[in-house]
């Protein structure tokens, strides 16, 4: 069995808009229509948790679900007061253990079925996968005096994105350590890899982004362009 796990609980604080981020509107409905649509093509998906505040339920329902008309059934969850916390809620309301879940931001609305699927393969193979983007920049590591320390090799750094692929038994052990420590990460592999776990890393899409600014809408409604 495997689940996906759509996170679309953020409040879009850095949007500055009494809309939340995840149902600015794209092509004329709520960009997470187009991520939903995405995961609904995926053949390997057989179940879609979708994690959002408990008041935007009813207009999930209505304005995103309902017109969609997708083959699989979706399961509304209340989100957390961060999305490590929402992420959990995802994960607690997988029925069967022995699955695979795949975690993937409601804002990344540009996800392929096909990378989709690819993702879910190695995770098979692998117990845990994630999609990502080789570094073009030179990292620089600096102290804590702005001096730069060291210069890393961009051939080995990745920008991580979802979705993030796991064995179901090994990412619900993550997270209830992480929470045990209380300790928050800034993906759901790196709490994998905190346990000594290792994780699998394929290339995803430069367009798999994650729309969290006006910057970011404008650049999503350009790749929206140029995709039609």
């Amino acid at each position: 069995m495997v689940y996906a796990i759509i996170v679309a609980a953020g409040k879009g604080v850095r949007m500055n808009s009494p809309i939340r981020k995840q149902f600015f509107e794209l092509d004329g409905r709520p960009l997470l229509c187009i991520t939903l649509k995405a995961f609904d093509l995926c053949t390997l998906i057989e179940s879609i948790i979708l994690v959002v505040p408990p008041e935007d339920f009813q207009y999930c329902i209505d304005q995103v679900i309902n017109p969609l008309n997708l083959k699989n059934k979706i399961k509304l969850v209340k989100g957390g007061p961060e999305r490590q916390d929402s992420v959990y809620n995802g994960l607690l309301a997988v029925d069967e253990k022995d699955a695979l879940v795949v975690i993937h931001d409601g804002v990344r609305p540009f996800v392929s079925s096909d990378l989709i699927g690819e993702c879910i393969r190695q995770a098979l193979l692998h117990k845990a996968c994630i999609l990502g983007w080789p570094a073009s920049d030179t990292i620089k590591v600096s102290d804590d005096t702005g001096y730069i320390k060291k210069t890393l090799s961009r051939d080995l750094l990745w920008s991580a994105q979802t979705p993030q692929a796991f064995d179901y038994r090994l990412i619900k052990k993550a997270h209830d350590t992480a929470r045990k420590q209380g300790y928050t990460g800034t993906d759901d592999a790196q709490l994998v890899e905190m346990t000594g776990e290792k994780v699998k890393i394929i290339q995803g899409s430069k367009n798999n982004i994650k729309i969290t600014t006006k910057e970011d809408f404008i650049l999503a409604q350009a790749i929206l362009n140029l995709n039609k």
